[in-house]
């Protein structure tokens, strides 16, 4: 098991206590919405426990920002509603902007102010008071390291400083509800981690996070995700427990020319995906102990096997799985 997975294991454990311990943080019912004429998201509801880090995965286009710009206030939703902290967005999306922390892809720094004025302009704007406003930026000093920079204009960092500045801004009125969109997109590996840390400490103290992500590696940090697939809901559950349906399934096969044994396995009866990942091909099968007749038909096709091997499958195996079958439903509907 990973230092990841212990992490967010802890998590887990509190997120399903909180489960019991009272309403939900985050609700979504039926969210619906279209940008002309295109479908953003397709009647999409889950549930985000009290102190829960709660991921929103998907390509590009599947809905991610769409759903995390409804749970803000910022887009109303015309089908559907979501409630945050109790409060629902569509009939009172001003009053949900004071219980939660939005951090958009373009948030909003300043960059001819310092890291500590941006940080102050924030705390002025959610009206945190001098007298707490010291212990605070302390506490956020500690977990970005920024507190060196601070006389540094915002315009002169790092892209990965100016995520956690940004991160340090939301932050700065301790909300119930972070809502993070890709905070990592574009961010060296370094910066990545830190965020992650502080994410991981702002929910370990109690506060409910809702994260989108492209990467599928980070969102095996989270207790549960939410997978959208074309803006519907794929699936939704612990990482765990996703990847446990394709155990016993997931197979690596190092061979010659994996382009074209791709392509051959594809088309074949009983194999729901085949994907490259580097030089090695991972097969989902629809059941296990298919390898020998596999490795036959690739031999007979003139393609050396050089090993054949369990995989232990990741989120993006799951996803890759997910979005066949959908493709598949879709198409045979049609």
């Amino acid at each position: 098991m990973s230092a990841t997975r212990r992490i967010t294991g802890k998590y887990a454990q509190h997120a399903q206590h909180a489960q019991h311990a009272g309403p939900p943080a985050v609700t979504a019912e039926g969210l619906t919405r279209s940008f002309g004429g295109v479908t953003a998201l397709d009647a999409v509801s889950f549930h985000v426990a009290a102190g829960e880090l709660f991921g929103i995965v998907g390509p590009d286009g599947a809905g991610k920002s769409t759903t995390l710009r409804i749970l803000a206030g910022v887009l109303r939703p015309p089908a559907g509603d979501a409630t945050v902290a109790g409060i629902s967005v569509a009939r009172e999306p001003e009053r949900v902007k004071h219980r939660i922390a939005y951090m958009s892809q373009r948030f909003g720094l300043y960059g001819d102010l310092t890291v500590r004025e941006n940080i102050d302009f924030y705390a002025d704007v959610y009206g945190v008071s001098r007298h707490v406003r010291g212990a605070r930026l302390e506490r956020l000093y500690a977990f970005s390291q920024l507190g060196q920079f601070e006389s540094r204009l915002a315009a002169n960092l790092s892209g990965g400083m100016k995520q956690k500045l940004s991160l340090c801004c939301a932050l700065i009125h301790e909300p119930e509800v972070l809502l993070l969109d890709e905070p990592t997109f574009g961010v060296d590996p370094i910066s990545r981690r830190e965020l992650w840390l502080i994410v991981h400490e702002m929910v370990a103290n109690g506060m409910t996070a809702v994260v989108t992500t492209a990467y599928l590696d980070e969102a095996e940090r989270c207790d549960r995700v939410a997978l959208l697939q074309g803006g519907r809901l794929a699936a939704l559950d612990a990482p765990e427990a996703l990847q446990d349906r394709l155990r016993g399934r997931s197979l690596a096969i190092d061979c010659d020319a994996p382009e074209r044994a791709a392509q051959l396995l594809r088309g074949r009866a009983g194999v729901r995906s085949a994907a490259l990942f580097g030089r090695a091909l991972h097969l989902t099968l629809d059941q296990p102990g298919r390898e020998a007749e596999l490795s036959a038909a690739l031999a007979g096709a003139g393609i050396a096997v050089r090993a054949v091997r369990d995989l232990d499958p990741s989120l993006e195996d799951v996803f890759i799985d997910l979005s066949t079958e959908t493709s598949h439903v879709h198409h045979t509907h049609h």
